[in-house]
């Protein structure tokens, strides 16, 4: 059972390194050291988190490095166990983030999953030499190696790219205005988008309501939740124009011709070394009639810094940060939808170029929903992870077969030699 739950917590850390990142960033801010270490620090702990967790669960399912496994396994338990009960207790976030966006639960939830495995790891640290070992000594080394290096690729490669798997709710196949509805007699969460603005070295909030003139500056913008009510799985989308602070999430979604969403959640830290690529897009839109928007947080200052660097022309929204980073891990990413379904999407290392868009989107492989398989995709990697080890495993299995085979002979031949010398003295 702790082998079990430290690979699956390991493996959805790995396959969603940023989310990783932004959950280690959420501690840190609410424990008031968010600026104690450096920017590179949350993403760096997530990903060796994952990849100390994942070895820890595949050392202790093969029963190998049982004393540093044991060791590890019960370490994080104990730090873990009392850190929970804190969450529980002070609520300072609304999840963990233990399992990732793979499995949510509850502060209290997880505070008592902590309890029972903070039992079995005492129990399997106690006990460690009774663990059967399935991995002889001499290869074990060889099993730790694959394993460290299996999680960083698998880490990297999600990071460099997109999450192989996506368990957030705008995955692609989903269709927004669907998981932003409310059954029929259910009480909604009312929320409210905030807009923080600046005039004359005052900062007030306002509201879509009352959104003052142009003179005032645009500082940030959030959801705050009004009343607390029934919560659809997407809850939060919501663009409003920045040029007329226009709300066009309805008249976007709706639109029955294909939209491409360039999501930047902060602009002035997107990568901009595919900006020429990104306006080429843009201008293919416009060739062909389709809307384009740029869906940022950032401020009024860092979206102009950004436009004259880039020389970008498309028009820009304003939607909240979290939801931002949930709907792409990629800064910028582009999303593709039609009448609100997401058809597609791409980081900034793999959006379409010009060989891609050759035709309109009705003819191309490109228009159409991309087909993924959860089940195809996690058989792929146990694959990929499986495969090697049970090449090991047979290896292992032969090496170990003929040592005994070396040591029955030599038990025989000793055994052999001390009979002759006992009957040689017996003679003498």
């Amino acid at each position: 059972m702790l082998a079990g739950v430290f690979i699956f917590s390991g493996f959805v850390k790995a396959v969603d390194p940023l989310g990783s990142e932004y959950k280690i960033q959420d501690y840190l801010d609410a424990f008031g050291m968010g600026t104690w270490f450096p920017a590179f620090f949350p993403l760096l702990a997530g990903i060796v988190l994952s990849a100390v967790e994942f070895s820890v669960g595949v050392f202790l399912f093969f029963g190998i490095r049982k004393t540093t496994a044991t060791w590890l396994a019960l370490l994080l338990m104990i730090c873990m166990t009392p850190l929970t009960l804190y969450l529980a207790l002070a609520n300072p976030v609304s999840d963990c983030g233990c399992f990732g966006d793979a499995w949510v639960l509850t502060n209290w939830q997880t505070f008592w999953k902590n309890v029972i495995l903070l039992i079995a790891a005492i129990s399997v640290f106690r006990w460690k030499h009774q663990m059967i070992r399935f991995i002889s000594a001499k290869m074990e080394w060889l099993v730790s190696l694959y394993t460290f290096l299996f999680v960083f690729a698998l880490s990297f490669y999600c990071l460099g790219n997109l999450p192989i798997l996506d368990f957030r709710p705008y995955k692609i196949g989903k269709n927004i205005p669907e998981n932003m509805s409310i059954p029929a007699g259910a009480k909604p969460t009312v929320y409210e988008s905030v807009f923080v603005l600046e005039k004359n070295g005052e900062k007030k909030e306002f509201s879509l309501e009352n959104y003052p003139d142009s003179t005032w500056k645009f500082i940030e913008t959030r959801t705050i939740v009004k009343e607390k009510g029934y919560e659809p799985s997407i809850h939060d989308f919501s663009m409003t124009n920045l040029e007329t602070g226009e709300d066009i999430t309805d008249k976007v979604l709706a639109d029955k011709n294909y939209t491409f969403l360039l999501v930047a959640h902060r602009i002035e830290e997107a990568d901009d070394s595919n900006i020429d690529l990104i306006n080429e897009i843009y201008d293919y839109a416009v060739e062909h009639g389709y809307g384009f928007y740029c869906l940022t947080s950032s401020l009024d200052y860092q979206i102009e810094q950004w436009k004259d660097k880039t020389g970008a022309e498309y028009p820009f929204c304003l939607m909240d940060d979290i939801t931002l980073k949930t709907m792409i891990r990629s800064n910028p990413g582009l999303m593709l939808i039609k009448e609100g379904t997401i058809l597609n999407k791409w980081s900034d290392s793999e959006l379409p170029d010009e060989y891609a868009l050759t035709d309109k989107l009705e003819n191309l492989e490109l228009g159409k929903q991309k087909q993924e398989s959860d089940v195809h995709t996690i058989g792929y990697v146990l694959l990929w992870f499986a495969i090697p080890l049970l090449m090991v495993l047979g290896v292992d299995i032969l090496v170990v077969k003929r040592l005994e085979k070396k040591r029955k002979k030599a038990a025989d031949k000793a055994a052999g030699n001390s009979q002759i010398s006992s009957e040689t003295q017996k003679n003498e």
